[in-house]
């Protein structure tokens, strides 16, 4: 082979992965105060309809809480349950609220018809929009049903997509409380 087309086939070769690279290095960093929401963002709701950021933002913004499971974690289904109480002080203050997991549409499903929500759930069937915001909790091996899920985290988001507020914990067990949400996005 010519030295010119092996360095172009290296070239080409070596761009996608770096890419990759580059795209890795940027997913494993958890988002931040100050950061817009990652571009792309698609989510399915408990409809089947694909929701970006604008059709899930208010007149203000959004709060939008990942959590890990609405069919398996007790702690996310309490979470879940007390911020249906949120909704009409948000709307006073022209921010919508939603959720996100990796459940699929059927878990939510489910999970609403027992427990039924006053805000949109989102699917994010493969964990998508979680890696794009860097929040994947690590501890979960490929083999585990719990590989995919996020961190624990709440974020108050403008309307312009940028993260206003965030709170987050390692401790799954651990969630912000209504006052701690309704504080941050007043401080926001």
């Amino acid at each position: 082979m010519r030295p010119a087309r092996f360095l172009a086939l290296s070239l080409a070769i070596a761009a996608p992965v770096g890419a990759l690279t580059a795209t890795a290095a940027i997913a494993a960093q958890p988002i931040t105060v100050g950061a817009k929401v990652p571009g792309g963002f698609t989510a399915t709701d408990t409809g089947g309809k694909p929701r970006n950021f604008a059709s899930i933002s208010g007149k203000n913004g959004v709060v939008l809480v990942f959590f890990r499971s609405a069919s398996w974690c007790p702690y996310c289904q309490k979470q879940l349950k007390d911020i249906r109480d949120l909704q009409p002080e948000l709307a006073k203050r022209g921010y919508t609220l939603a959720a996100i997991s990796y459940d699929s549409v059927d878990a939510l499903n489910k999970f609403n018809t027992k427990v039924p929500v006053n805000y949109t759930l989102l699917s994010d069937t493969g964990s998508k929009q979680i890696d794009a915001f860097g929040l994947r909790d690590p501890r979960y091996p490929k083999d585990s049903p719990a590989y995919g899920v996020p961190l624990a985290t709440i974020l108050v988001i403008g309307k312009n997509g940028v993260i206003k507020q965030k709170l987050s914990t390692d401790d799954y067990k651990v969630r912000a409380d209504n006052a701690a949400i309704l504080a941050s996005v007043d401080k926001g």
